[in-house]
């Protein structure tokens, strides 16, 4: 067998959608399939819309028996401002109707992102039996991956990662939901779903279910516990309250309102450390330098972490908080389950399919820091509520051997026919 997966960026850049396609890519390859990832040279998001933002110089790798290919991002002029603008400009288009929408739409999309090499380099690619695309907010790889498809006449499956952002604002959910996106997602032979969320969703923009797979996620959850808590506490010098977040530092995370409520809380005498492991978008380096020399000691912001720093800082915490309004499933949930660690997440997007509110974390609305701040409050005064919740969550945590199950079971269902382990002779 022979899959093409094609996603914005890739290893050994570790974003949620990034691991999510990783991690079921590398099993296939695993059973012996031989698997191509299309994706770009883009390291930050950045990058997208800055070229002076961190790049992947190698063209071409392989990684646990994954052919990599990574295409260079091209800039219009004025980066920073072209590309807000004509995402801006496409979003409030569909808010209306008026003659030549479409043709918007989908000149715009060519910029999200500019690859233009990328179809060229799908027709160089060898003819596989399955091309899996991602991601609608970078719907140009979609679009190509989806013509280069239908011209070769190969089963097309999308993975969205759609975001819907908090139920009272529409304005995240216009920037997954235009028509042009939708369009491109009826086109599709399978879509590929992390939760119900997205699935009841596509059902109302006229997919059949039959063509909709909710494969869910999992994590290996051996290489995310059994870390060194003291370990990680003695290097940053916290002995106290540790609230852990992983991922990308950005507003539409919740990073802003975290900060907030740990500058509240140490404000107000209670001594909580806010640790932050992963990229750091520029607003969230701006903010730090406006907060007070006693508000940023409790602030760390560690970049990329290894996979060892990872474990220990999971092990270290004592709750995971991720309030962000941009979520298709949230898997650093899962991490900090498998630890027995309880979580706070916004009430939006998917998240509330996933984190079950006074049970196995808190939730709470999106942007609002006396709330988030009065949630991290009850969370580190109860020890005892921290590891029912904790314990209640890992009864949730699924194996990556699990998941990867489904995933493998909608490839066969699109294909017609089951994949053997050529590894093995299975």
């Amino acid at each position: 067998m022979r899959f093409l997966h094609v996603i914005q960026r890739y290893y050994p850049y570790r974003g949620g959608s990034e691991r999510y396609f990783q991690a079921f890519s590398e099993r296939f390859a695993a059973l012996g399939a031989d698997v191509q990832v299309v994706t770009s040279d883009a390291w930050d998001l950045e990058y997208f819309w800055d070229p002076a933002a961190k790049r992947i110089d190698q063209a071409r790798g392989k990684e646990h028996g994954v052919a990599i290919r990574r295409l260079p991002v091209r800039h219009l002029p004025f980066p920073r401002l072209s590309h807000r603008a004509i995402r801006r400009l496409m979003a409030e288009s569909c808010r209306r109707s008026f003659p030549g929408r479409t043709s918007l739409l989908q000149a715009g999309s060519r910029f999200g992102p500019w690859l233009p090499s990328l179809s060229a380099a799908l027709d160089e690619s060898d003819r596989p039996d399955l091309v899996n695309s991602a991601n609608i907010a970078f719907e140009s790889m979609i679009a190509a991956a989806g013509a280069y498809a239908a011209k070769r006449d190969l089963p097309h499956v999308v993975t969205p990662f759609m975001h819907f952002g908090d139920p009272d604002d529409p304005r995240v959910r216009r920037y997954y939901t235009m028509p042009h996106q939708i369009e491109l997602l009826r086109r599709a032979d399978a879509l590929m779903v992390l939760t119900n969320v997205e699935s009841d969703f596509l059902e109302t923009q006229g997919i059949v279910p039959e063509r909709i797979h909710v494969v869910g996620a999992g994590i290996d959850i051996g290489a995310v516990t059994g870390g060194d808590g003291r370990a990680a506490r003695s290097r940053l010098g916290i002995d106290g309250p540790l609230v852990l977040a992983l991922g990308a530092a950005a507003f539409d995370k919740g990073t802003v309102h975290l900060i907030q409520a740990i500058s509240r809380l140490n404000h107000s005498g209670t001594d909580v450390h806010l640790v932050i492991a992963g990229p750091v978008l520029s607003e969230i380096d701006a903010l730090m330098r406006t907060l007070s020399a006693a508000n940023r000691r409790s602030v760390h912001l560690l970049g990329f972490v290894s996979d060892g720093e990872r474990r220990d800082l999971l092990a270290a915490c004592d709750l995971l908080a991720l309030p962000s309004r941009t979520e298709s499933f949230g898997l650093v949930f899962m991490e900090a389950w498998a630890n027995d660690k309880p979580v706070i997440g916004a009430r939006a997007g998917a998240i509330p399919a996933v984190v079950r509110d006074g049970e196995d974390g808190i939730l709470v609305k999106f942007g609002n820091v006396a709330e988030l701040a009065e949630a991290i409050t009850i969370l580190v005064r109860s020890p005892e509520l921290r590891l029912r919740m904790g314990t209640a969550g890992r009864t949730r945590v699924v194996d990556e051997s699990v998941w990867f199950e489904r995933v493998r079971v909608a490839y066969e269902r699109v294909l017609g026919t089951p994949i053997r382990d050529e590894a093995s002779g299975a």
